[in-house]
């Protein structure tokens, strides 16, 4: 069964609340996002494991991309497991990603 993810999935799948700005900025992320609906649904159980370190993925506030972002306080041995949790999901889902300035934090610009 393919499950269609939309903006509003996206957005209570997510944790945020229905407005119109967010489901624009989720509309727009799901536009330009390459092959977003080859991977859309495996975002979510992404978010699931990263929330045990204080991590998630969400809609970024500077760029129409979604985020996946870690606490930078956390434990170094915290980081290091969200860095390999994020590359292992994108190999396997073939997704790419732009990480920044070398922070824990990741775009999801779409597949390869």
């Amino acid at each position: 069964m393919q499950i269609d993810v939309s903006a509003e999935v996206i957005l209570s799948q997510l944790g945020y609340s229905k407005s119109d700005a967010s489901m624009k900025q989720a509309e727009k992320m799901i536009s330009i996002t390459d092959n977003f609906d080859k991977f859309s649904k495996h975002i979510f159980s992404l978010n699931d494991h990263l929330k045990k370190m204080n991590a998630y993925v969400g809609l970024s506030n500077k760029t129409d991309y979604l985020k996946i972002k870690c606490d930078e306080n956390d434990a170094k041995e915290i980081l290091e497991e969200f860095h390999e949790e994020v590359s292992h999901w994108a190999n396997k889902y073939n997704v790419k990603l732009q990480q920044l300035d070398k922070k824990p934090i990741y775009y999801i610009l779409g597949t390869h």
